[in-house]
């Protein structure tokens, strides 16, 4: 039986990952919430073409990215929480004023601008869950974080939908945008324990430890050297397992971003299913599949990593690979029962992956730099992932058709597979940058 301390810190922590996780839930309901409009926005009184459309995504996630690395370098130095809050109360109010939109300019303006209160959240909150676990828990920690994920997403199509076809899509925006300022509230009543709380030293950061002055610790000396921010970057930079996962991940960020923004479009025009319907059987297919996958990839993860490092970044390859012929079939048949097998297929493969890669980031990088990492792979990701590919698969679709359009996607999921196999083949001959130590219980 856990002691009184222990019993309370446990509390805190399951406490801590609720309010993220439900958190991250409308991060992804408001990041996903305009893909339910694309058609109503489209034959508005903003006449936008699909190259707009896609470009609302794509300026939302430009500004994310560049975002990202400031507020990785704060959340290694400055409270994470009180970041964390001020993110949230960001892109609320954002998409809040999407809803007032009178052009594009303005619309695409607000949504770029929810980008960066979400490139905050989404580079800080792992850094504490790390803080609030140990390693031997974060595959599973981190499902049930990026659970919210598929099921953000989904229900950002869902009530999106429902509510654009009752109210209108001004009304969509203000549902999705008004909850975060009560998140926001919530998050200032967390811990933020220090960095390395739950990891066992090695001897490489035992050694950066040793290095700073008597009676000071760790963070307060990383805050203040002027040079942190840089030398930073470089080291991850030169961490050859942490930047071939990142290239992965921005490959499968590219796959999974163009699907989740164009589904419901393509399921309207290819498939000729009515607007409602089509943001609603997809979402369906999102959140069952991504709370199914993303809860088994945790688990298998951690169960797999008691004997081998490499485990997170093998499931994650293996399961990718598995997803693209699926997916290739469900964007290329005719049969509608036939696209809706390989749909749920390739959907719960991908989202296998989402616990054990973003446990793979922060195991791969000191205590130290875990924000910053998720920083660095934020801007990576979305750089080379999902910031083009909305906006690519829109011109294709203007130049051919969507049909033709979306066949990009497998080809990107078959690539993501590919690297996280290079990665942890990499990780297997460099050894674990984190240290092996680390492997203990915290």
């Amino acid at each position: 039986m856990a002691n009184p301390p222990q019993k309370a810190w446990i509390e805190s922590a399951s406490l801590g990952l609720a309010i993220l996780s439900f958190i991250n839930l409308f991060n992804y309901l408001d990041r996903y919430v305009v893909s339910a409009l694309v058609e109503s926005l489209k034959h508005s009184e903003l006449a936008l073409s699909d190259a707009n459309l896609g470009s609302l995504m794509s300026g939302f996630l430009i500004v994310f990215t560049l975002a990202a690395p400031i507020f990785g370098a704060l959340g290694d130095r400055r409270s994470r929480t009180r970041l964390i809050a001020f993110a949230v109360a960001c892109w609320s109010v954002a998409t809040v004023l999407s809803g007032f939109a009178g052009s594009f300019t303005a619309l695409f303006a607000a949504r770029a601008s929810v980008g960066f209160g979400e490139a905050a959240y989404v580079t800080i909150a792992p850094s504490l869950l790390a803080d609030y676990f140990p390693r031997r828990q974060r595959g599973r920690v981190m499902a049930i974080f990026f659970c919210a994920i598929p099921v953000g997403s989904a229900l950002g199509y869902v009530i999106g939908g429902l509510i654009d076809v009752h109210f209108g899509w001004r009304m969509a925006f203000f549902v999705a945008g008004g909850p975060g300022l009560i998140l926001a509230a919530l998050c200032l009543g967390l811990r933020d324990p220090p960095r390395g709380n739950q990891d066992v030293p090695t001897p490489t950061v035992a050694r950066s430890v040793q290095a700073f002055a008597p009676g000071q610790t760790a963070q307060v000396a990383y805050a203040q050297s002027p040079s942190a921010i840089s030398a930073t970057y470089l080291t991850l930079l030169r961490n050859k397992p942490y930047l071939l996962t990142i290239l992965g991940y921005a490959a499968y960020t590219f796959a999974l971003g163009g699907l989740a923004f164009w589904m419901p479009a393509f399921l309207e025009r290819v498939r000729g299913i009515p607007r409602s319907q089509a943001t609603v059987s997809f979402g369906a297919i999102v959140v069952i599949t991504g709370f199914i996958g993303t809860f088994v990839g945790g688990w298998l993860g951690d169960y797999c990593a008691r004997r081998s490092k490499q485990a997170h970044l093998w499931i994650s390859a293996i399961a990718t690979l598995i997803a693209a012929p699926f997916a290739w079939l469900a964007l290329t048949t005719g049969s509608t029962s036939l696209y809706l097998v390989c749909m749920i297929i390739a959907q719960l493969c991908m989202f296998m992956s989402t616990g054990p890669i973003n446990a793979s980031i922060v195991n791969l990088v000191r205590p130290t730099q875990r924000a910053s990492a998720n920083a660095l792979g934020v801007f990576a990701i979305h750089c080379l992932g999902d910031v083009p590919s909305p906006w690519l698969i829109g011109k294709i679709s203007d130049l051919y058709s969507l049909a033709q359009a979306v066949k990009i996607v497998p080809v990107a999921i078959l690539v993501s597979a590919a690297i996280w196999a290079w990665a942890a083949r990499a990780q297997r001959l460099s050894g674990d940058a984190a240290g092996p130590a680390n492997q203990g219980s915290g």
